[in-house]
């Protein structure tokens, strides 16, 4: 859009440049024309001067009648020497005007064809011009429409990014729902008997991601709660997306994406009992956890789940499998942690 835009802008300003040196050059030629047309007029003026002065030497050199002979034999054949003299000098006068009015309508002759020489370049600059104010006026509806085309896509992807921050806060409503049901639920159900962890401790390579508004656990005991700094990643994988981080269809994220490949393992992060294994919009093929002590971890996007609800889990024991149900582009795990319904960063509790 940037680039079209500045396109736009330089296009206009050539196009006004443009037609502010050919009404320039106009004027120029214009005045041009009328030193031409003034030219023409002196040139036939001096031509009727210099054809009056030959015809007044024409008769001059007749001389004395019919006889004829030139001006120098009339001014010698016996006549008064005064008039002669004023004779003679008057041959000399004619003489000169004409020479004068030939060197003048030599040097007319070229000044009119220097003016026409002039006036045929800045006819030419005029057409040069004007298939420069053609190019610009192309380009400038080329770059017009390239710009409503590029408008036209930044609105249908405004709708889609909307549309799709619609869904995204729809299912994360949907989700906090369910959520709040199950917390409901499992306060009327009597605590679990701790289980046995299943030996497969893993390290997550990923980093912790930055801190956002969450749920305080900080105050929280039990058996979940002194998993802090200790717990496992669901799965290996990579860290597509982070708590609190920006998601590409908008909103953040409000636990974690471990991109991993289709059928890959999911384990439980620690005992607990499945309270919900079923499909959910946004979410797909989903499990819930609980771990006593408002706990619960929630696994989404799988490709199938192993458990159902009311089965007693085991740490790091295989719950589900990869996918990328619910409409996910890519495989991987969607993975919460929730206290009191209210979600925390899970990075903040992995062992390091």
């Amino acid at each position: 859009m940037r680039e079209t835009e500045s396109a736009i802008s330089t296009a206009n300003r050539r196009l006004k440049e443009l037609g502010e040196s050919r009404a320039g050059i106009q004027a120029e030629l214009a005045e041009l024309e009328s030193q031409q047309q003034r030219l023409t007029q002196q040139t036939a003026a001096q031509q009727a001067q210099l054809a009056r002065l030959l015809r007044r030497q024409h008769r001059a050199d007749l001389g004395g009648g019919a006889g004829g002979g030139d001006a120098l034999q009339t001014l010698l054949a016996g006549r008064d020497p005064n008039q002669a003299a004023r004779d003679w000098h008057f041959l000399a006068l004619l003489s000169q005007a004409r020479a004068t009015l030939i060197r003048d309508l030599a040097a007319a002759a070229a000044e009119k064809q220097k003016l026409a020489d002039a006036t045929r370049e800045k006819a030419a600059e005029i057409a040069r011009i004007e298939a420069g104010q053609q190019e610009e006026r192309a380009t400038l509806v080329a770059k017009s429409r390239e710009r409503q085309v590029v408008l036209a896509r930044i609105s249908g992807q405004i709708r889609t990014q909307r549309r799709q921050i619609d869904t995204l806060q729809r299912d994360e409503q949907r989700l906090g729902k369910l959520i709040d049901a199950l917390a409901k639920l499992a306060a009327r159900m009597p605590k679990r008997k701790p289980a046995a962890a299943a030996p497969q401790p893993r390290t997550p390579t990923v980093p912790p991601a930055q801190p956002v508004r969450e749920a305080d656990t900080s105050g929280t005991t039990g058996t979940f709660a002194s998993l802090r700094g200790r717990l496992s990643l669901p799965l290996k994988g990579t860290l597509a997306g982070r708590f609190g981080a920006p998601r590409p269809e908008g909103g953040t994220w409000k636990g974690l994406f471990i991109r991993a490949g289709e059928g890959d393992e999911v384990r439980a992060v620690a005992a607990g009992r499945v309270v919900f294994a079923d499909w959910l919009r946004g979410f797909g093929n989903l499990l819930i956890i609980d771990h006593d002590d408002g706990f619960l971890s929630v696994y989404g996007n799988n490709q199938s789940l192993l458990r159902q609800p009311g089965d007693e889990t085991r740490r790091g024991e295989v719950v589900a499998t990869v996918g990328n149900s619910g409409g996910n582009p890519e495989s991987g795990l969607y993975f919460e942690l929730r206290h009191r319904g209210q979600v925390f960063d899970p990075m903040k509790w992995v062992a390091r």
